[in-house]
């Protein structure tokens, strides 16, 4: 087994490709080892020294690490785990996956957060995919218009994340969806 590594804008996350399928479908982020306890693969990262976040998407993964923590020191250990957990044939997963959020909106709102989360998965998430990170909806607020999204994985925490919620997304969703007057993110 051959697991790529990629870069991310993050300098505290790196993205690992094992070449295979990661979860079948949506995405999971892991904040801490409590999280963690329904993967097992997460479970052996967070044992590792200097894992501070885990998110699986379709087809990578992405490793947070502690700032003290140089990746020249975790790389290998992180890979070794990887390897370990796919040659194991453990499940990714002990539960279900996560996503958007699913309150329920009626009315004309249902159908601007149909638009946002169509927006969404169709053409925000795949390219945020690409730096090993996610975006998922949290709320929307008619009366004000604004929509709180999450960033997970690479995105998490990264210097340039803020810019893309509000140059890439906001303007992408005010574009398409006029009702939309500004984005913010969710914690």
């Amino acid at each position: 087994m051959f697991i790529q590594t990629e870069p991310t804008p993050n300098p505290e996350v790196l993205k690992f490709l094992p070449g295979r399928e990661v979860l079948p479908e949506g995405a999971k982020e892991f904040r801490d080892e409590d999280e963690a306890a329904a993967s097992p693969l997460a479970k052996a990262l967070f044992e590792l020294d200097g894992v501070k976040r885990v998110f699986f998407g379709p087809d990578f993964l992405t490793v947070s690490k502690d700032p003290d923590t140089d990746w020249s020191h975790l790389k290998a250990p992180i890979l070794a785990a990887v390897m370990d957990h796919f040659t194991s044939g453990q499940p990714i997963l002990a539960g279900a996956t996560d996503g958007h959020d699913e309150t329920v909106y009626e009315g004309d709102t249902a159908q601007i957060v149909a638009e946002i989360k169509d927006l969404l998965d169709t053409r925000i998430r795949p390219a945020v995919a690409q730096d090993g990170g996610d975006i998922v909806f949290s709320r929307f607020e008619a009366d004000t218009g604004v929509v709180f999204l999450h960033m997970r994985g690479a995105c998490s925490g990264c210097p340039s994340s803020a810019a893309t919620l509000k140059a890439g997304v906001e303007n992408m969703l005010k574009h398409y969806v006029p009702e939309v007057t500004r984005v913010e993110q969710s914690l």
